[in-house]
């Protein structure tokens, strides 16, 4: 069953259950995803990849609009805004633990033979293909400054 077919269904029984809170979040995703089927082409369906794409783009979104919220003291939206998150993640992959993500980053400095911070282009390259939907961007290029500093 593709994302698409599964996040269909999910609309379904969020709707019988009257989660509109659940609704809201697969609504935005379902959106996202016939966005970008018809921009690609004539309705033609999207990869696994670029659907996984979508979904961290989303959950990106909701994180960064939770943190300015959440800045300003509206929990609220605060509240609203990780909700839907936790919501699209579920549809995401399993993150991997920092320690995971530190591991697999330091298997890919050695396959890309980087010896110092002049080659973090080189391995943030390789480690966002390699780890792509299982951990996010900001956490890669955290440890990969400090694994090719330290």
């Amino acid at each position: 069953m593709s994302l698409k077919q599964q996040i269909e269904a999910d609309i379904k029984k969020a709707m019988l259950a009257k989660e509109k809170e659940e609704l809201k979040a697969l609504r935005s995703v379902k959106s996202m995803i016939m966005l970008a089927e018809t921009e690609k082409s004539k309705g033609t369906e999207i990869s696994a990849d670029d659907e996984m794409k979508l979904l961290m783009k989303a959950v990106k979104q909701r994180k960064d609009s939770a943190a300015i919220y959440k800045e300003q003291g509206r929990e609220d939206l605060y509240a609203v805004e990780i909700g839907e998150a936790e919501i699209i993640e579920r549809y995401l992959p399993k993150q991997l633990s920092e320690e995971e993500v530190k591991a697999e980053l330091e298997k890919v400095i050695a396959q890309v033979g980087a010896n110092g911070p002049q080659d973090m282009g080189k391995v943030m390259g390789v480690a966002t293909k390699a780890l792509a939907g299982k951990a996010d961007g900001k956490t890669i290029s955290t440890i990969v400054k400090s694994l090719l500093v330290g």
